[in-house]
């Protein structure tokens, strides 16, 4: 059995187009606003993250 991506792939997009799963409504009376997230450099030199449990 032949793994049929294209079709798999059509048929969730068609999926998703019909049931709405990735609508949003984009109505807010707050004030439009972005964030920068900085990331380290891809070397990764001196990054240090913690481990991710250690504040619960």
């Amino acid at each position: 059995m032949e793994y049929q991506s294209t079709q798999i792939e059509e048929h969730w997009r068609n999926y998703w187009e019909q049931h709405h799963t990735y609508a949003v409504a984009n109505k807010s009376d707050k004030p439009k606003y972005y964030v920068l997230d900085m990331f380290p450099y891809p070397s990764g030199s001196g990054l240090h993250v913690r481990h991710p449990c250690q504040d619960i």
